[in-house]
Formats: structure tokens, sequence, C-alpha cells
């Protein structure tokens, strides 16, 4: 569920959208004059979004190097290395 909140709300309802933003999970949408302007989140639900975000560009690297022809990693070197980010991931680490 999308939750979009005129930002007033962020001066007048602070410790409500902070409890909205940790139990959903999910960014609250705040605007002005009717028109986006910001985007509020729970801080571990924005360290796992740079932690996937972090994976992806790995992954995109490693893809873009393989298709140019630079030799890769091993299965068991890569099957670490997914584990590994995958926990990363879950646990919220941030770098």
């Amino acid at each position: 569920m999308i939750n979009i909140k005129p930002s007033a709300a962020i001066r007048k309802n602070y410790s409500e959208i902070s409890e909205l933003c940790k139990k959903s999970g999910e960014p609250v949408y705040l605007t002005r004059n009717g028109e986006g302007d910001l985007v509020v989140m729970d801080i571990e639900a924005f360290a796992r979004r740079e932690s996937m975000l972090r994976l992806r560009e790995n992954l995109i690297a490693v893809e873009e190097s393989r298709l140019s022809g630079k030799s890769g990693c091993s299965i068991d070197e890569v099957s670490y290395m997914m584990k590994e980010a995958v926990k990363e991931v879950l646990n919220g680490k941030r770098r």
C-alpha cells in the first residue's frame, strides 16, 4: 500500500508517520501543494534498500565484465559471495 501524506503532516504528526514507516517497512510520500515533495522511510528499511542497490550494482558490474570476455569466479566463490550478500541484505547491514 502506498502511503501519501501532505508535508504539513510531518510537523504535526511526526510520531504517527514514524510509526507508520516502522510498521509498514514502506516509505511515506509527502506532498506539497498536491505535488510530490519528499519521501520518508524507516532507517532499517533504508539500509536494506541501500544493500540491495549495492548488490545489484555489483552484479551488473560482474555481468558486464563477463560479457566483455574477462574471466570470472568459480561456482564455489560465487555461491559464497551470494550467501554473504543475502545475509547482508537480510540483516540490514550498513557499510
